[in-house]
């Protein structure tokens, strides 16, 4: 049997709290924050009524991701977080063993659309991943139509 191993989360909510930046010591910017996400679940007194209830997780970004987080999202912003559970332990100041369980962040999406939500991030790209940020360009002109070709016959498709 082959090893499998898979540790992906793919969430959506709301942050309860504008996220804070902050750097390493060796001046890696990085994001903590908390989302709301709502789950149903059926009570046992009555069968046919759901209940939501939140889970509230803890998320971290790092690096450009932290930078676009803290620019672009708010208290109340919908956001969607693609990563992977990581847990780590450490003993307090008191000798206790303490453990956290949180997202490391992958990708970051936007929830709301343009102008919706407490984001008020204005023209800014619709998700960010590591290997696709740029900074958000804002144009003055109307957006263009994308061009696309007619195809006259189904005879030249490959299926």
């Amino acid at each position: 049997m082959a090893n499998f191993n898979l540790n992906k989360v793919i969430l959506g909510g709301r942050m309860v709290a504008d996220p804070e930046l902050k750097q390493t010591t060796s001046g890696v910017p990085v994001v903590s924050f908390r989302i709301a996400v709502n789950r149903r679940f059926q009570s046992k007194s009555n069968d046919a009524q759901n209940q939501p209830q939140a889970d509230f997780l803890d998320i971290v970004a790092w690096r450009q991701q932290a930078e676009f987080v803290s620019r672009y999202f708010r208290k109340g912003s919908s956001i969607c977080v693609v990563g992977s559970i990581q847990t780590r332990s450490w003993t307090d100041q008191q000798g206790q063993k303490r453990f956290a369980t949180e997202i490391v962040a992958d990708e970051i999406n936007f929830v709301d659309a343009k102008g919706e939500g407490g984001a008020g991030y204005g023209a800014a790209p619709s998700q960010y991943t590591p290997d696709s940020y740029s900074a958000p360009s804002y144009s003055s002109g109307a957006a263009s139509t994308p061009k696309f070709e007619e195809i006259s016959g189904d005879d030249d498709l490959p299926f």
